[in-house]
């Protein structure tokens, strides 16, 4: 393998990877807040649609990227609502969304671009354009640091900005007073109220914060990553990103790491997917099914003892 099919390889794997690392990121918090989140795959394609559908509509992505967050945030407090307010239980919740999600945006598609449920392609200034980084093309013969630069720079912006949200909720969880409380709210929330801090005010604005994140993942998924809405595009992101963050065992700089390793296995089923090994063929649908394989090998518990956060999934009730 040459580096100029390695460094393809990176690129692509860098722009698969921002999706999954920005629901990851707000799996994440939810669940350090307690409220466990099966819907992220339900967030990310309502904002997937609703980003494309506002920026075919608007010609500008912005606008849209700023519909889905709208969107997701949405979902995120239906969810809220649902576990928080009526005590409901939030697996169910959440797979309640990813049912609303799925059917809606195709029912709406439809109704909407007799399209047979996707948006028109995007293009111009309703799709997410590329930034290249200054000098890339000078330092692009250089050894080693050519091939980094090259990796890094052309990738859109919300890639920098996915990656940026690692360090970022690193410092606001570990760092700083809202993360402190975040936490014990998912570990001893009865510890959390008994300081007269509001229980609840918090698990929502850790799904808040879980809904803007999905929102961008979404947004990306439609504008950066591919060039309209097509029904069920998240293809079972939101699930590899659970996946992720139990692997991670809740911890930003691990989730990195995680999805990294997601996003490198899909790109490498993209690029070579008629291989051999030792004379054997490797079907198409093989090199496809590598992140899936990931997700049930991580699920199944071959990656250590993962433990949540101990409130995680029980609702709240207050003591009086």
């Amino acid at each position: 393998m040459d580096i100029a099919t390695i460094v393809q390889v990176l690129e692509s794997t860098l722009r698969l990877a921002t999706p999954l690392l920005f629901a990851c990121l707000a799996g994440l918090i939810s669940e350090r807040a307690g409220i466990f989140d099966i819907g992220l795959e339900g967030k990310m394609l309502m904002a997937a649609f609703v980003s494309a559908a506002i920026a075919f509509v608007s010609g500008n992505v912005w606008i849209g990227a700023s519909a889905a967050i709208f969107a997701s945030v949405m979902l995120s407090l239906l969810h809220g609502v649902a576990s928080i307010t009526f005590r409901g239980n939030q697996l169910i919740s959440g797979v309640a969304i990813n049912f609303l999600a799925a059917g809606i945006t195709v029912v709406v598609a439809q109704n909407w671009f007799r399209q047979g449920g996707r948006t028109p392609s995007l293009s111009g200034d309703a799709r997410m354009q590329r930034i290249d980084l200054p000098f890339v093309d000078a330092l692009r013969d250089v050894p080693v640091l050519g091939p980094v630069y090259t990796i890094l720079s052309g990738h859109a912006p919300l890639v920098y900005v996915a990656f940026l949200c690692v360090p970022l909720t690193w410092y606001l969880l570990f760092r700083t007073r809202f993360g402190l409380r975040l936490r014990a709210v998912g570990e001893n929330p009865a510890a959390v109220d008994t300081a007269g801090i509001s229980v609840i005010g918090l698990r929502y604005g850790a799904v808040a914060i879980c809904g803007v994140l999905c929102g961008l993942a979404g947004a990306y998924l439609a504008t950066g990553l591919s060039a309209g809405f097509v029904k069920d595009m998240t293809a079972g992101r939101g699930f590899i990103a659970l996946a992720a963050m139990i692997f991670a065992k809740w911890r930003p700089w691990h989730a990195m790491w995680a999805v990294l390793l997601f996003g490198l296995l899909e790109a490498v089923a993209n690029r070579f997917q008629n291989i051999e090994i030792l004379g054997i063929g490797i079907p198409v649908q093989a090199m496809q099914a590598l992140p899936y394989i990931l997700t049930v090998v991580i699920l199944a518990g071959f990656v250590g003892k993962a433990i949540p956060p101990r409130a995680g999934g029980a609702p709240y009730v207050k003591e009086h």
